[in-house]
């Protein structure tokens, strides 16, 4: 299935949202929350991904960002168990509203409870990024392992999506940034935040809203790759979390150098 689902997922790609990149009309963007954009193309990619993904596994349901903007009851079929597939039909709608890149389109598949697998895939540059719980993370055929070692704070580049973070812990973080020896606000796009640190060309991501179709399929990447992925305070991260943040780091040492360095006092977290 994993190969069935990705040539899926090439295909709504190719179809659905590459022809609609750079040439939207502007009744074809609407803002269905301050600052939070949805496009044509989000909308027709994600019922292409719903009819397609339903046919390949028969009983199965799904979970899609449009979806659940529409009727937030579906995220509820996320919790009912049996095989849910979890849709990020574009994401980085932001920037592909705005005619720039990166953009995803992202797929999850949870079973009971669990992501069996993941797909992330990069349509223009044409980057796909998949793993399979228990047999590890690819990217373009290509197993990927994150980084073993930690070079210590002042070596480490990465995230903090800071613009949902709790003033408190903004201003915490803000302050200890300086430590570690690049901070960014990130590309707006999970989909290139994930693959990024499997490959290293970051060793970390800071999120604190952790909407599923965001974070489901990127997490079981960083995870199969050999990275660590927990809340803030340390505790496991699942598919049906949505609070108390995440951090994502190559390995669990840089995961507790990061946290500590721009948390030093856990208590507040």
């Amino acid at each position: 299935m994993l190969d069935q689902v990705a040539e899926l997922v090439r295909e709504v790609a190719a179809t659905v949202v590459l022809p609609r990149f750079r040439h939207l009309a502007s009744d074809e963007i609407v803002q269905k929350a301050p600052g939070d954009l949805v496009t044509i193309a989000d909308q027709e990619s994600e019922k292409a991904l719903t009819r397609g993904l339903t046919a390949l596994l028969p009983g199965s349901v799904v979970v899609g960002e449009e979806a659940v903007a529409a009727d937030p009851r579906v995220l509820d079929r996320l919790s009912n168990g049996g095989a849910v597939w979890i849709v990020d039909p574009v994401d980085g709608t932001n920037n592909f509203a705005a005619g720039k890149t990166p953009f995803a389109v992202m797929v999850a598949l949870v079973r009971d409870g669990e992501t069996v697998a993941s797909w992330i895939l990069d349509p223009v540059d044409d980057h796909l990024t998949v793993a399979e719980a228990g047999s590890g993370a690819y990217r373009d055929g290509v197993r990927v392992k994150t980084r073993t070692d930690d070079p210590g704070a002042a070596a480490l580049r990465g995230v903090v999506a800071s613009r949902y973070l709790p003033e408190h812990l903004r201003m915490v973080a803000t302050a200890n940034a300086p430590a570690l020896g690049e901070v960014t606000a990130g590309k707006h796009c999970a989909g290139y935040e994930y693959p990024a640190v499997a490959i290293d060309e970051q060793q970390f991501a800071l999120f604190w809203r952790i909407l599923p179709w965001d974070h489901v399929p990127g997490s079981l990447i960083i995870r199969e790759a050999g990275g660590s992925v927990l809340h803030l305070d340390g505790t496991p991260y699942h598919p049906t979390d949505s609070e108390r943040g995440m951090l994502v780091a190559a390995n669990d040492d840089i995961w507790r150098t990061v946290r500590d360095t721009l948390f030093p006092d856990t208590s507040i977290l």
